[in-house]
């Protein structure tokens, strides 16, 4: 498979990179569970088995909180207010840890494929993140955690996959200055 590269348009110099926590070393995986995805994960796991300073984090972005869950109804009553706020959070807690229950498998079995071409499993991360916007959260994501490299798969026809259509991998290419952005498919 021959990866599409595309780095953005102001790419950090060597002392910047330092400067920002940014590294050529660490890349971020967006995975879900489409074969796409899979053919991405063994293409990097070849490409960097035997490179043993470089670090994987394999990102998944959890489905979006349903409607009802964003916010309650409100209250006059002040008391009735924090209360009705309370509950809103225990309700998104609880379903954030039963869409990740439900989600992880899918950084389990990417973690496998990884591993399934020799990547050393011990240089490898899994992390959930949350879709308010599925390119949103992969941006915080590479921000925070400082990735020199942010990889995603280009999906097939319509209908396959929603996780990274034209629109998401315009954004990243676009919004995500001085980090490379690696297109597979």
């Amino acid at each position: 498979m021959t990866p599409k590269t595309t780095a953005n348009q102001s790419l950090f110099t060597a002392e910047q990179a330092l400067n920002n926590h940014i590294s050529a070393r660490t890349i971020l995986i967006a995975v879900d569970d489409s074969d796409e995805s899979a053919r991405a994960l063994q293409y990097v796991g070849a490409l960097f088995r035997d490179i043993r300073d470089v670090n994987v984090t394999l990102f998944h972005v959890l489905n979006p909180m349903p409607r009802e869950l964003m916010e309650h109804g409100g209250s006059e009553n002040p008391e009735m207010e924090d209360h009705l706020g309370e509950q809103l959070r225990k309700d998104q807690e609880d379903w954030l840890r039963a869409e990740s229950a439900i989600e992880y498998p899918i950084l389990v079995i990417a973690m496998e494929r990884l591993g399934q071409t020799g990547f050393p499993l011990d240089h490898v991360t899994l992390k959930l993140g949350h879709e308010r916007d599925i390119a949103d959260s992969i941006m915080d994501e590479a921000r925070a955690g400082g990735y020199g490299t942010v990889v995603v798969s280009r999906h097939g026809p319509a209908g396959t996959k929603r996780l990274f259509s034209s629109g998401i991998i315009d954004r990243l290419l676009r919004d995500l200055s001085g980090v490379a952005v690696w297109v597979l498919g």
